[in-house]
Formats: C-alpha cells, structure tokens, sequence
C-alpha cells in the first residue's frame, strides 16, 4: 500500500478541489460575506468524502496484504476461470472473497476450500414498464449500488480481481472501492463487452455505443491487465492503451482421462434421465449402451457394439450457432443408413442458456434413427468425467471480438479428447488444424470430419486414436502451475501492507 500520506490522494484531491470551489464562492461574491448554496454544497461534498474515507479506513483495519476479493457480475457456478483463480489465491494462502450471483452450484474443490469464503450478490432487475433502455438504465443503477453495499460489507483486500464481461457496472464500481480503500484493481479481460452487445443490436445502437465508451473509459484505470490471448493482448495495447499479462486458458487437474470403472457408473446415472445410455435388459448383467459389467468377477468393459459419445457444451447464446452441428448430423444419418461403416451416434450438448428452449424445439422436429441428441445440465463433478468419456467433441463458439478462444476446448483438450472447432481469427493459438484436432468453417466440413473420424469405430488404429494419442503425449501445463507463473508475481509483488 501506498505511504499514509498518498493513501487518501485521490479524495484528498477531491476535497481540496471541493473547498477551495467552496471558497472561491464565498470571497468572489463581493462586499458583505453571504452564504452561497453553490459553497455550502462544496463545503459538504469536502466534509463527506474525507470522512467517508476515514469510516471506510476504520471500518476495515487489519491486514490486507493476504486479502483479494474475486468479483464476477454473474453465476459463480457458471464462471470456471474465476473459480480457478480464487482456488489458486487459496492454496497459496491469500484469504479469497468470491463474490458473483449464487446460482449454479460451484465446484466441490471451491466449496472446501478453507480460504474461500462465497459472498453473494443478488441479481436486479430494472424497471419493467416504458421503453426498454428505460430498464437497462435502471437495472444498472441498482445494480451499482448493490455491488458497492456488498463489496463494502467485505474486509479491505490488497486487490479486487475483475472478470470483464459482464463490467458494466461493476468495473466502475470496483475502481471506486480501490480508490477509496487503498487497494489495487486488476481485470481480467475475457472479450469486450460492447462486441457481445453488438451481436443482438447494430453497432451504432445507443447501448452498444455506450457500453464501448465505459469499456475505454473505465479499463484503462485499472493497476493491471490480464487476458486470455496474445491477439487480444496485441488489441489492448494498441487500441487501448492498456499493457495486459496473457494468462491462457490451461485446465485444471481435475480435467483428464476417466477411467472405465468410473465411465460406467457415469453412463448408469445418466440412464436414469437419458434413454440414450441405457442398455438392453439381459439376465443379471449390469450395463449401460456403451459399458456392461461381468457378473463374475465385477469387471467393466467396453461393447462391442456400442455407438460413438461426441459431446459439445455452450451457454446457448447467439455467438454459438448449433444449426450447425444439427445439420452436419442430418447429414451423419444419411451416411449411416447408406452403410458407410459409421456408428451409432449419441450427441450431449450440455449447459444452461437463452437460446436452449429455441433449439430443443428445432432437435424435437428432426427424425433420427442413428443419432440421438441429449441436452442435460450436469453437475461442476460430472462435467469433467463426461468429457473423459466422450470419443469426441465439438466447439461451436465464435468469438464476438475475435480475440478470445472457447475454455471449452481447453478442458476437452485435458481429457484428451480430440476436437472439432469452428474457425475464426485467433483460435490457432489453440487449435492447430490437424496437429491437435480440426477446424470447419460450415456444418458440410463437420459433417465430412465426422465421417472422417468415426469411420470403421471403435477400432485403435483410426484417426480419432491418432489424434487422442498425440493429445496424451504433448500435454502442456495445467492451471495451478501456470497460474503460479504468471499472476502469482503480480499479486505478491504490487501487494500492499496493512
């Protein structure tokens, strides 16, 4: 932290500003001294800001130099880069407020962990009646106030860590506690905001226009940058202003292959919601339609005859386009029922979203007697032994900045799971088109890459083995100790004292 004397600068400033106004009022007035409303709201504004600082200061006193708080204007539960960095504050022993809207159970590893303490925020809406920028306005108000009531309720951190976006209002809002409480703010950008906003209103919309000008205003305040690539890295720098720490995406340890055993009891209590794992009725054997298990001696094994798991996972929101797949699976039918050689095929397209009811409707209208398309939302423990289990996945995020990539892959990529991902800008800093999976650009490539490597399965020496093997032999960092590396410095270094 800053010496005592600088601690209070920004309001110190304020206030002086405030009261020499004040006095300016009063002694330009000429002859007798006269009480100017203008210099008694100056004296007020000076009085109430150094005094709110002073309450603030006292309020929280004690150490801070081992205290961040996390803030994710969103699902905790559903905000996994947010999750990772609170549990690596926690292990190496910061004391983490993680503070988000409580609505997706977070994973186990964040609940036990002892540093770790959840404070949640509620989600508001604004007023429901006029014109519709009538209730953004509102909702954001509300929703400021609301975020700088909860943050204040935590003890003073030496830095707020801020996932952007969502960053309107909490980026304001966190800038002004790190004024006031002497910390340090730190955002972590994922994408820009107003692009996400752009791909439901033209660019030139009043809210899209607005969202760019808070993005450019309020980002550069912040002590420190991190983001999620080096094009968006590169975007900051030269359009921003902004030096920003590429922290890629690396998946945790808890993202890897899923042993058989562990397969089978995953497909039993899918069966129980989902027809599409259940197995046939035969005497005593306990099975699933991938796994069965030996009566005499309890043993798992594969069938012989089961069909082929591609998984893909999204927030339903208009930057993934499952048309897409839908139509390159229509497509997998027809080759199936021509007997190319293709298996079966069960699609789980997992998560929670806006646009989910819309594309039920349109798997309802489609008549398959091959593929069958399951939507569960599973739980943060079940997610990764799903992808451990699965033959294949697909990725169908586009970027609404083209700067980001989809941390999807990156924990398909932990399991070993060789994937299919849709093309744009940037996503060969992580997909590496035949080296580490394919690229498409349209549902006819995926439907012909399908093909391609599910041919003859589930035979070992295809394509689909090839690429899971190249997969197991060039694993990279996972999280933690990438982490470690690259944000742990920054922290321990800017940290401020008590």
């Amino acid at each position: 932290m800053a010496a005592p004397g600088s601690c209070l600068s920004p309001l110190v400033a304020l206030a002086l500003l405030a009261a020499g106004f004040a006095g300016f009022r009063v002694t330009c007035g000429g002859g007798a001294a006269a009480v100017d409303p203008l210099a008694a709201l100056g004296v007020l504004v000076a009085c109430g800001a150094l005094l709110l600082s002073r309450y603030l200061r006292w309020r929280s006193a004690g150490p801070a130099e081992r205290r961040v708080c996390v803030v994710v204007l969103g699902d905790v539960g559903r905000s996994p880069r947010m999750q990772y960095h609170a549990l690596s504050l926690g292990r190496h022993g910061y004391q983490v407020d993680l503070v988000g809207f409580l609505g997706t159970k977070p994973h186990d590893d964040v609940l036990n962990e002892d540093n770790i303490k959840i404070t949640p925020i509620t989600d508001v809406k604004g007023v429901q009646v006029g014109p519709r920028v009538v209730s953004y306005v509102t909702k954001v108000i509300l929703q400021s106030f609301l975020i700088l009531f909860t943050l204040m309720k935590t003890q003073r951190p030496s830095h707020i860590l801020l996932q952007n976006p969502p960053g309107l209002p909490s980026m304001a809002v966190c800038w002004l506690l790190c004024v006031l409480r002497g910390g340090r703010l730190v955002v972590d950008w994922h994408n820009y905001g107003f692009t996400i906003l752009a791909l439901t209103h033209p660019e030139t919309h009043p809210l899209v226009r607005l969202a760019k000008w808070y993005e450019r205003f309020f980002g550069p305040l912040a002590a420190h940058h991190l983001c999620v690539t080096a094009a968006m890295k590169e975007d900051l720098q030269e359009n921003w202003g902004i030096r920003a720490t590429t922290l890629y995406d690396r998946p945790p340890s808890i993202f890897r292959e899923t042993p058989l055993e562990l397969r089978h009891q995953l497909f039993l209590r899918l069966a129980k919601t989902l027809p599409a794992f259940r197995g046939e009725e035969q005497g005593e054997e306990e099975q699933t339609a991938f796994t069965l298990r030996n009566p005499a001696d309890l043993s798992v094994t594969w069938r012989t005859d089961r069909p082929a798991l591609l998984v893909s996972s999204t927030s339903w929101t208009e930057d993934e386009d499952f048309s897409v797949l839908l139509k390159a699976l229509e497509e997998y039918e027809r080759c199936v029922r021509e007997g190319r050689g293709l298996p079966a095929l069960v699609c789980v397209i997992t998560g929670k979203g806006p646009q989910k009811q819309y594309y039920k409707k349109l798997i309802d209208g489609l008549h398959f007697e091959h593929v069958e398309i399951c939507t569960p939302w599973l739980e943060a423990e079940d997610y990764p032994t799903l992808l451990g289990s699965a033959d294949l996945g697909v990725c169908l995020h586009r970027s609404s900045s083209g700067l980001d990539l989809p941390m999807k892959v990156v924990d398909m990529f932990g399991c070993c799971l060789p994937v299919c991902a849709i093309n744009y800008n940037c996503l060969s800093e992580l997909v590496k088109h035949e080296e580490n999976g394919l690229v498409f650009r349209d549902s006819q490539e995926l439907a012909s890459q399908l093909q391609s490597l599910l041919s003859g399965f589930p035979r070992a020496e295809g394509r689909l083995e090839e690429f899971r093997r190249s997969l197991q032999t060039s694993r990279g960092q996972r999280w933690h100790e990438n982490w470690t590396q690259t944000v742990l410095p920054l922290i321990a270094v800017t940290t401020p004292s008590p």
